[in-house]
């Protein structure tokens, strides 16, 4: 008896039993999800898309069955005849962001070339259930891959138990126990442009956080608080901002008012925009009174007034090589992990000068 093709309804997944008469192993369905969770079908496909009006012990049961049977959905239309959808997946949170704008082009270029498409999901938040909803859709999609844009602020059992199953790579330090990391030394971002202060002769430098649960602004931090503690500098208390201009705006107007301010690294380049618009409002000019460092080297950034210093990032390179190692995990998933770390670039302009009275350093 010739096994039975899987229905377009149904998924691949991991081998759970055999097909009559032949021994072929059969993968598991959405209907062997649903009869083993006591659900039905349509609940188990609302349950994987994140919809919200699952109840919570409906979800529990349903995921708990996914997990036994190692079922992962595919679009079986587009892979049956090859067993490949030649797509990956992005999961990004949803926002005109210039840096996530150009990362995502550099996936889709790099991911194009190779002869792949992308899938996007966004996610409205941060929230684990908004992220798991995002991957869940992908992998019902059928991708082979997902590039993780977004922070892990908590790793769920369900987010774990995806990146299992479907490789993945994050590019911005998050990871779980199965992910491969591509990201930018935040870090040293930080140290660069802290340094940068130092060495133009201010004795601090305040900084413009972006908020506590993206992993790359807590790293900023770290760089920053470590350079001035390691010159023996007083470390100002940290003002945080959310990425967007006014938030740099709103701590511009803070900063502008403290008159011992002369030195600011603002991480990143957008609340860089808004603090410069603060000063410049307040009186306080850029750099002959207040020097201002940014991050991520945005195509604005030198057309600012003044134009900005700031520590380039390579969003489109960090989404080339994200795919690349993605790719790699797809075509050899046996292959240990290969973590890369680029190294950001300080780029020099006009919104920073010696500190008043002061001439600086050479570095």
């Amino acid at each position: 008896m010739a096994s039975r093709t899987p229905a377009a309804g149904e998924g691949l997944g991991r081998t759970t039993g055999r097909t009559a008469g032949d021994g072929a192993a059969r993968q598991p369905g959405m209907t062997d999800v649903a009869r083993l969770a006591g659900v039905s079908a349509q609940t188990v496909s609302r349950t994987l898309a994140g919809h919200p009006n699952v109840q919570a012990k409906t979800r529990a049961k349903v995921l708990a069955a996914v997990e036994q049977l190692g079922y992962r959905r595919n679009n079986a239309a587009r892979t049956l005849s090859s067993g490949r959808s030649r797509t990956i997946g992005v999961v990004t949170l949803q926002t005109n962001f210039y840096s996530r704008t150009n990362l995502t082009f550099g996936i889709e270029t790099a991911a194009r070339e190779a002869g792949y498409s992308v899938s996007t999901a966004t996610t409205a938040s941060l929230d684990t259930a908004a992220i798991e909803g995002a991957m869940s859709r992908l992998a019902e999609q059928g991708v082979e891959g997902v590039v993780l844009s977004v922070p892990l602020v908590h790793v769920s059992p369900r987010i774990e138990q995806l990146t299992r199953s479907v490789p993945t790579v994050t590019v911005d330090g998050s990871r779980t126990a199965a992910t491969e990391v591509v990201a930018v030394d935040q870090t040293l971002a930080a140290r660069l442009a802290t340094r940068h202060l130092i060495e133009l002769g201010h004795e601090t430098v305040w900084h413009v956080a972006g908020p506590k649960e993206w992993l790359d602004a807590a790293s900023r931090v770290e760089g920053w608080r470590d350079t001035l503690e390691a010159e023996g500098l007083s470390v100002p208390p940290v003002l945080e901002g959310d990425w967007t201009p006014a938030s740099g705006y709103r701590n511009g107007l803070i900063l502008g008012k403290i008159p011992d301010v002369t030195a600011v690294f603002v991480a990143s380049d957008e609340m860089a925009f808004g603090v410069i618009r603060a000063l410049h409002e307040l009186g306080r000019r850029v750099p002959e009174d207040i020097s201002v460092v940014g991050v991520d080297d945005i195509a604005l950034a030198e057309y600012c007034s003044p134009s900005l210093t700031t520590v380039a990032q390579p969003f489109a390179e960090m989404g080339a090589l994200a795919v690349t190692h993605l790719l790699r995990l797809v075509e050899h998933p046996e292959a240990p992990p290969e973590p890369a770390s680029v190294e950001p670039a300080l780029i020099v302009r006009a919104s920073t000068a010696p500190a008043p009275g002061r001439a600086g350093r050479r570095p």
